[in-house]
């Protein structure tokens, strides 16, 4: 008899996940900008569903900071200052410096071949040029390294902020260039955390936050 996986059942996408994905997708390219009102009528039939589960999706998309919810308005896409973008960036990449001398000391080599096989996605993406699943992967590589600190306090901070700045890190690979050097960063990420150097990891890391605000300011 096979043993039974102690990790449970698969989960399957609901639809209020399902409906989460696809305004946020929505709004990382740009489909939704900053600033739109988010009718809920319209939207609806957009996406073929009723307006109770869509109302639940927008709630939820205020929580992570990409929607803002008000009495007059209704659901509108958050629009972020130059402040608000470089104030986050200056905090994740504290945070991300942090993060990787924890997983150095602390990641076992199986959790850390795990990131070396979502960079080597990362980077089949970046080969197709299939943007929308290379960021996917880029920031499934971040919120990876930021686990293997192993510090929850540390893992939820990050979260927050990085699920608010998701459209405006989505533009920083505008172009051949900006994506190139972002991809030139993920390398030396990849190749430090292996190494388990904590020293190099950190600098990078927090390296790569200060070219992201070089990468985007212009486009805020």
């Amino acid at each position: 008899m096979n043993e039974i996986d102690s990790r449970g059942p698969i989960a399957r996408p609901t639809l209020h996940d399902a409906i989460v994905a696809r305004v946020r997708d929505m709004i990382i390219e740009g489909e939704l900008t900053p600033g739109t009102r988010l009718h809920e009528g319209n939207l609806g039939k957009i996406l073929g569903v009723s307006r109770t589960p869509l109302r639940e999706a927008l709630k939820f998309l205020a929580s992570e900071g990409l929607v803002e919810l008000s009495p007059g308005k209704g659901a509108v896409v958050r629009k972020f200052t130059e402040k608000d973008v470089h104030d986050s960036l200056i905090v994740l990449g504290s945070l991300e410096g942090l993060a990787g001398r924890l997983a150095c000391a602390n990641a076992t080599d199986a959790e850390i071949h795990e990131v070396r096989q979502l960079h080597d996605r990362m980077m089949d993406m970046y080969g197709k040029r299939d943007r929308l699943p290379y960021f996917k992967l880029n920031q499934s590589i971040h919120s990876a390294i930021l686990r293997l600190s192993k510090n929850e306090a540390l893992v939820s901070v990050h979260g927050v902020l990085q699920a608010r700045l998701k459209r405006i890190r989505y533009i920083g690979n505008e172009g051949p260039e900006k994506w190139a050097g972002a991809v030139a960063d993920h390398e030396e990420i990849i190749s430090a955390l292996e190494a388990r150097d904590a020293e190099r990891l950190s600098k990078v890391l927090t390296a790569h936050m200060e070219q992201t605000w070089e990468r985007v300011r212009h486009a805020i």
